[in-house]
């Protein structure tokens, strides 16, 4: 009768109960350790080795996770948890990680005294509703348009990172590029499409500081016939199409056959006609240049050279729809139906230069150019990579202050002043839930630890002074500068960070602290499913010629 019953098969793996917990809890807080080391500004680089074989030397948050290769669950959710946030607002990836990791730290001392998972969650739930509600309090309005107070901000955000020894350099670019490309919706608001409208071209060679932000667009490419056309045109008239400028090959194939000889001439004709059709179309409206995504042929080719049109063919789609940003043209798919209004004047100068080996096109000093090039230069190419995420980066914060101009403190002061007011509340909290939320108000002093760490300073004594002084609340904004490991007034040396960074990172680590604790099983060794719509794989026959290899059919 008491035979064991088999529910699972003997191939699954089942782990339970507080054994997931830890678990879960030592591969977070692996991933935070990994991590921890990059923050702050006096951060340590990684050096990665990618599948490639290729080198990636950063110190942004998301930038590593990426390339890591995770075999554990919990590990895998922390990972997605800095995508989330580089997603969401493009900085703090770092900080999301450290701090759901300690939340989770912390909570692992109640798991041991077997409290009830949710009842954790639930505390820490209404500590992360408290948090908002100090951030909120101690958040103070900025003037967008007031360029000293951004340059500081996007400044503390990069002074993290590797290039921020550069100075204002990259600042400065993130400022540029993101208020070019700014929308107004109306209401205030302002959109700020970073990935579609601003391209960071990165060209080997040259200093640093050649970087700049172009008043328009480059793209590498060349004009189609570099002898016949003009290389540098001032105020050009710009047409931009995607359609292919070449004779239409039918969609399925045809066969004509020819009975006199004439008549291939005539069909020859009829396709040197049609391309003159085409060519004349779009030579009525004087242009200068002409940008098409798809093919040019050699005689459409001609026909512009000779009337001293200059061309550029197979442009990108993204490119294309930049330039037209840039410079107000619209992009025709027939030439037939161009009008007046869809050429582009809104360029100062088209050029075509080169930079090291490659050629690029630039149509810059538009006037209001809604769409911008970075364009970088730099000695090496892994150096390049990483000034191009520092420069994601600012250019996230910067778009961030135009979409939301409120700051909060930051050298870890923001985390002190919450983890201050969470402390004096817990003493309000009744129940069990109490502990809980005060070892989340604990939690937070995560981040001013780890940077007071990577300053090399004595970190019991700098954490016990800072804790004095947020205590009774006296001023929210004494925090660590970063780079001395000195306590400071944030105020004055202008360390800030943007409102919603902050409400972002708190968010998604107190959420995914949550969730991970829920886990209370593993179930491992699931055999993979089909992809739906597969069907049934079929059963494997054996025709006459596989029968003499005696191959064993898997079972």
């Amino acid at each position: 009768m008491n035979a064991p019953v088999l529910v699972l098969k003997d191939s699954l793996k089942r782990e339970s109960g507080t054994k997931v917990h830890h678990g879960n809890i030592q591969a977070s807080k692996a991933v935070a350790d990994i991590i921890r080391t990059t923050l702050g500004p006096r951060s340590m680089l990684k050096m990665l080795l990618d599948a490639g074989g290729g080198i990636v030397v950063t110190n942004d948050g998301n930038a590593i996770l990426r390339e890591l290769d995770v075999a554990h669950p919990a590990a895998k959710s922390m990972i997605e948890l800095s995508r989330t946030q580089d997603e969401e607002v493009g900085d703090g990836t770092t900080s999301v990680i450290v701090l759901a990791g300690e939340m989770l730290h912390v909570a692992e001392a109640f798991i041991e005294k077997s409290y009830h998972p949710t009842v954790i969650c639930r505390a820490y739930n209404k500590a992360l509703e408290d948090a908002i509600a100090v951030l909120d309090k101690i958040a103070m309005s900025v003037d967008v348009n007031d360029r000293a107070t951004v340059l500081g901000l996007v400044k503390s955000c990069i002074g993290t990172k590797f290039t921020s020894q550069f100075g204002d350099l990259i600042a400065d670019l993130a400022i540029d590029a993101t208020t070019t490309v700014g929308v107004d919706l109306g209401q205030g608001l302002r959109e700020v499409d970073i990935k579609k409208y601003i391209k960071v071209e990165k060209v080997p060679g040259g200093q640093l500081e050649d970087s700049k932000v172009l008043k328009g667009v480059m793209f590498n490419k060349d004009v189609v016939a570099p002898g016949k056309m003009k290389r540098k045109i001032v105020n050009p008239r710009i047409i931009l199409l995607d359609c292919p400028l070449e004779y239409k090959k039918g969609e399925n194939q045809t066969n004509a056959e020819l009975v006199r000889e004439e008549d291939w001439e005539v069909l020859l004709k009829l396709e040197e006609e049609y391309i003159e059709n085409i060519c004349v179309q779009i030579l009525k409206f004087k242009p200068d240049l002409v940008i098409t995504e798809k093919g040019l042929s050699d005689l459409a080719c001609h026909y512009f050279s000779k009337a001293g049109v200059s061309a550029i063919r197979r442009l990108r789609k993204t490119d294309n729809n930049r330039i037209a940003k840039a410079c107000g043209a619209v992009i025709v798919n027939r030439p037939d139906e161009l009008q007046e209004s869809d050429v582009g004047t809104g360029a100062g100068l088209f050029e075509v230069k080169k930079i090291g080996d490659d050629f690029f096109a630039f149509v810059v000093d538009c006037k209001e150019p809604k769409a911008c090039t970075v364009l970088l230069r730099g000695p090496s190419k892994d150096l390049l990579n990483e000034v191009e995420r520092n420069l994601q980066d600012a250019m996230s914060v910067s778009r961030n202050i135009i979409k939301n101009p409120k700051l909060v403190p930051g050298g870890g002061a923001t985390e002190l002043t919450v983890s201050a007011t969470l402390k004096q509340k817990s003493a309000t909290i009744e129940g069990i839930e109490k502990w809980p939320y005060e070892a989340a108000a604990i939690a937070f002093e995560a981040i001013p630890r780890t940077l007071a760490q990577n300053c090399g300073v004595n970190v019991i004594r700098t954490m016990t002074a800072l804790q004095g002084k947020h205590a009774n609340g006296e001023n929210a904004w004494t925090g660590i500068d970063g780079n001395t490991g000195a306590i400071a007034d944030m105020k004055e040396s202008k360390i800030w960070d943007a409102y919603n960074v902050r409400a972002q990172t708190f968010k998604t680590a107190i959420e995914a602290a949550c969730m991970l604790l829920r886990i209370d099983d593993i179930v491992s060794g699931i055999k993979k499913k089909q992809a739906p719509g597969a069907g049934p794989s079929k059963p494997t026959i054996e025709t006459e010629g596989d029968a003499d290899n005696e191959q064993i059919l898997p079972d």
